[in-house]
């Protein structure tokens, strides 16, 4: 994607050797990769991982280099969601941090992909709903088991299956706790995308690939615009503001002048 002598790494825990590891964050020029790494709980997601995990979105979001995100995993699956012994602690709190993250995916400034090369459960079927595109592998599969375990699921994360996937679907998920399979998550539009699993960092090389060819301001001003509109808060005048912005950039010089030339267009984001 980039030349490695741009890469940086962040690791979250301090025992490099602990194969049960807190998540890892490496950017690699205009693309950053969070990784989950508890493969031996199917990357279930602990307390402290979440903090971790906003601070690299906080600071991801800091920098306008990174484009686009890639949130992977260990093992055999992509994630098994957050720990649920510790719901209480969350409920008691007054909070859920949980939320608060998925929220945070949501609204991240950068285009986020999750890599999902195996089964998604729990509250990880929301972290990748929240991310802007999931690709996905043959022989995968997804439940959300809220019901099953007496949980009223938190409210944001309802509103967000509802406008992504659907009333239909979001009931049939939440609702019956059935597990779909992959060829079911790409028809309701979980999944952007599905591939064999070897075809997998393929696939997601085209997708980061054609992402990092599109001028980065529209970029960033239309998933925006494009998320607040799922969620029913269309602000007119800054979708306005956006558009009319983005016609005074360099960029929009430049691609007409690459359509005339019939060569590829060099945004520089400006």
């Amino acid at each position: 994607m980039t030349t490695a002598l741009r890469k940086t790494v962040t690791d979250a825990t301090s025992d490099t050797t602990n194969l049960a590891a807190a998540p890892l964050l490496e950017i690699d020029g205009a693309v950053a990769t969070i990784t989950l790494r508890r493969p031996a709980t199917h990357n279930r997601i602990e307390p402290d991982d979440v903090p971790a995990l906003r601070s690299y979105l906080r600071d991801l979001n800091a920098n306008a280099a990174v484009r686009v995100i890639v949130f992977g995993s260990t093992g055999k699956s992509f994630s098994s969601g957050f720990d649920l012994t510790q719901l209480g602690t969350a409920a008691t709190a007054g909070e859920n941090q949980f939320e608060q993250l998925c929220d945070e995916i949501e609204n991240a400034r950068a285009v986020i992909i999750a890599k999902l090369h195996g089964p998604v459960y729990g509250g990880s079927t929301d972290l990748a709903l929240a991310c802007d595109f999931r690709l996905g592998v043959r022989g995968m599969r997804m439940f959300m088991p809220a019901a099953r375990l007496g949980l009223h699921y938190y409210g944001h994360g309802i509103r967000r299956w509802v406008s992504r996937l659907g009333l239909g679907a979001a009931k049939k998920l939440f609702l019956t706790s059935r597990p779909i399979d992959s060829e079911e998550m790409l028809r309701i539009g979980y999944l952007d995308a599905l591939v064999e699993p070897q075809a997998l960092d393929a696939e997601l090389a085209s997708w980061v690939a054609d992402l990092l060819s599109m001028a980065p301001i529209p970029l960033v001003s239309m998933k925006a615009t494009l998320n607040e509109t799922a969620r029913g808060h269309y602000d007119e005048q800054a979708a306005r503001a956006a558009s009319v912005a983005s016609l005074k950039t360099r960029d929009v010089g430049e691609a007409l002048a690459a359509f005339a030339e019939r060569r590829t267009p060099r945004f520089t984001g400006s």
